[in-house]
């Protein structure tokens, strides 16, 4: 998207202007379905549902964007931010770890995602437990730190950290035995 036209357009829409609105929900929605539907585990109704209350939301914050940064990004967040509501709402970002556990944990395993494709990852996603799913798209996909996650979350740094490792050697091991 070149930047002056998507800067026209988001003007436009602030003005409530209804064809700009449909362009802009038109442009946008394929990259936002996708963000909501990893989210959401793979669940397309989910996924759906969660796109429409995401452009409720864009459209009602319109005016807090101020032009700083990639409309896009800003767009991203408040997708993102919908569906951790949701989650939270359904309870399913209950993350379950021991800390003593947790501490036993490392991150540094030499990662099997590498051969496989992208599709194949995002099945394998899809069926990842929530809590797990949740911070590795916050994490590996959105590009979040651990404080970030932590934040939005309501959980420590040390959980967020812990919970990556153990969704990383879900993902290993669901490749090693499917392969």
């Amino acid at each position: 998207m070149e930047k002056n036209s998507i800067h026209t357009l988001v003007e436009s829409c602030k003005k409530g202007d209804r064809g700009s609105q449909k362009s802009l929900y038109d442009r946008l929605a394929p990259r936002m379905f996708a963000v909501c539907l990893r989210y959401c585990g793979g669940d397309r109704q989910m996924a759906e549902d969660l796109l429409q209350d995401g452009f409720v939301t864009l459209f009602t914050k319109l005016d807090s964007f101020k032009g700083e940064g990639a409309f896009e990004g800003w767009a991203r967040k408040i997708f993102v931010n919908t569906a951790l509501m949701e989650l939270r709402r359904k309870d399913a970002l209950k993350l379950s770890d021991d800390l003593e556990e947790a501490r036993g944990m490392t991150t540094d395993i030499p990662s099997q995602t590498e051969d496989i494709g992208y599709q194949e990852l995002m099945e394998l996603l899809a069926r990842m437990p929530a809590g797990f799913r949740t911070v590795f798209n916050m994490y590996v996909v959105e590009g979040y730190s651990h404080k970030e996650i932590s934040e939005a979350l309501g959980v420590s740094e040390v959980t967020s950290r812990s919970q990556l490792a153990r969704a990383r050697l879900w993902l290993q091991e669901r490749i090693k035995r499917d392969r």
